[in-house]
């Protein structure tokens, strides 16, 4: 295959792959490391240096809106994201030493089925307005955020749990290149009951900061290839950019369940070949 035609498959690939992780709130990296490892037979290593070099675009663009509106609880973001970031760089600099790319395989497959399940799940709202946990005082975590009516006031709980869940998704994120923006979610929602709009959007403003922390040392390891993630980011770029204009006037159910039928292919496809050792 010459340059020009692999640039444009992996250009075209990566602004579906935008636009469906724009509709569906999961982000791009999703379907690229895919896109990039079983399709065009890219190393997993540098489909993954690729991936975090176009999470850093997505989310950087997507997280000043948020914050410009009040949602996102920085706070929270920059605290947490001392979680994300220490699992991030334990990830980039010993586990990808060690674990072999099948079983790197085995791991993304997994989370490309979480992936699926948190995209059609019900969203149920965990916003709490008791008493504040001790932590969440401590560091002045809780917030609001801006409704029809007036300020929305909520409390945060179990901060410690939450943290942790954090760590493990920053390692998720630097082990495979992804934004882990389904693992931080629940982290702030299900754990620390913080309302799920706060969540996504501070979600979002951390997913950057994690994938600069791996991508630092995937570049350091040789594994980011400007001919591979130029492409990808400017396809997984402007596709998001389209995405969330349509998603402003969609019905996204139908995509959600699509998009959740397609990683589940995907997912199947990477661990076969992972099992069998043709990742």
């Amino acid at each position: 295959m010459s340059v020009d035609l692999f640039s444009l498959i992996t250009f075209i690939g990566s602004f579906a792959a935008g636009l469906l992780g724009a509709l569906t709130g999961l982000g791009g990296g999703i379907v690229v490391i895919p896109l990039l490892s079983l399709l065009l037979q890219v190393d997993l290593h540098y489909a993954i240096g690729a991936s975090l070099i176009s999470v850093i675009a997505t989310s950087s663009g997507a997280a000043s809106a948020y914050v410009k509106e009040g949602i996102t609880n920085m706070r929270i973001g920059m605290f947490l994201e001392i979680a994300t970031t220490l699992g991030a760089v334990i990830a980039g600099a010993y586990l990808t030493n060690y674990l072999p790319k099948n079983v790197l395989g085995i791991i993304f497959g997994a989370i490309l089925l979480f992936s699926a399940f948190m995209s059609i799940r019900k969203k149920i709202s965990h916003e709490d307005h008791g008493p504040s946990g001790y932590w969440a005082s401590f560091f002045k975590l809780n917030g609001s955020y801006p409704t029809a009516q007036g300020p929305s006031f909520y409390t945060v709980r179990n901060v410690i749990g939450g943290w942790f869940m954090m760590l493990f998704a920053g390692i998720m994120s630097g082990l495979l290149g992804i934004g882990s923006g389904a693992l931080k979610v629940i982290a702030m929602d299900n754990i620390m009951r913080v309302p799920f709009k706060v969540s996504t959007t501070t979600s979002n403003f951390m997913i950057g900061v994690t994938a600069a922390a791996s991508a630092v040392i995937y570049f350091q390891k040789g594994y980011i290839v400007p001919g591979i993630a130029a492409p990808v980011m400017l396809g997984v770029l402007l596709g998001a950019m389209l995405g969330a204009r349509v998603l402003v006037r969609a019905q996204t159910q139908w995509l959600r369940w699509g998009f959740a039928v397609v990683v589940t292919f995907l997912a199947a496809q990477m661990i076969w070949k992972s099992l069998s050792g043709t990742v």
